[in-house]
């Protein structure tokens, strides 16, 4: 990755991705299901953008690596507990997928306590399991929007719950036995 300027455009898109959490979730709150569907779509693109600039214009940088899947949790917790406030989505649901991320980065920073480096590069597992949730949650958003029955949407609802669930266990079977290796100073 190259140290170019660090508010480059694709880490400032990343950033515009951060930025549009609260709005979203404003809009959430207060039932103004069409326009948190454009913003969650404009979050969507700006995830889509980032990565592409980043790489055709050779503008990757360390910040944006930890940016971007930052935001991408950021936005999916910020919308889960939202929506499960709301009763538009299971409370159990937003409990897996924060406990998931709660406990890979519990583990990720024992690993670096104990001096150990960790191999946190996205597997397939872990990129099927953020298209699934972001799918799942636009997909929610747009029915409560129609007023549509989101019992439609249970089929992909277990099985974003189950990649969710085995993507959490492949990344700590990774840590624990597969990427660790003792750091040296």
């Amino acid at each position: 990755m190259s140290a170019n300027s660090v508010m480059n455009v694709p880490n400032s898109l990343t950033l515009l991705r951060i930025l549009l959490i609260p709005v979203f979730v404003s809009l959430l709150g207060d039932e103004r299901f069409d326009a948190a569907l454009v913003v969650l779509l404009i979050a969507g693109l700006t995830d889509g953008l980032d990565g592409v600039v980043a790489r055709v214009t050779n503008q990757q940088t360390r910040i944006g690596a930890y940016l971007d899947p930052l935001a991408d949790k950021l936005l999916l917790t910020a919308g889960f507990v939202t929506l499960s406030l709301l009763h538009l989505v299971p409370v159990w649901v937003a409990i897996v997928i924060v406990g998931r991320d709660l406990l890979l980065m519990t583990a990720t920073l024992l690993a670096r306590w104990a001096d150990q480096r960790v191999d946190i590069s996205p597997t397939v597992w872990g990129k099927a399991t953020t298209l699934l949730q972001l799918s799942y949650l636009f997909l929610v958003v747009a029915f409560a929007s129609r007023r549509m029955e989101l019992q439609a949407l249970a089929p992909l609802l277990y099985l974003m719950v189950g990649v969710t669930a085995f993507s959490g266990g492949h990344y700590l079977y990774r840590y624990l036995f597969r990427g660790t290796t003792h750091a040296t100073a």
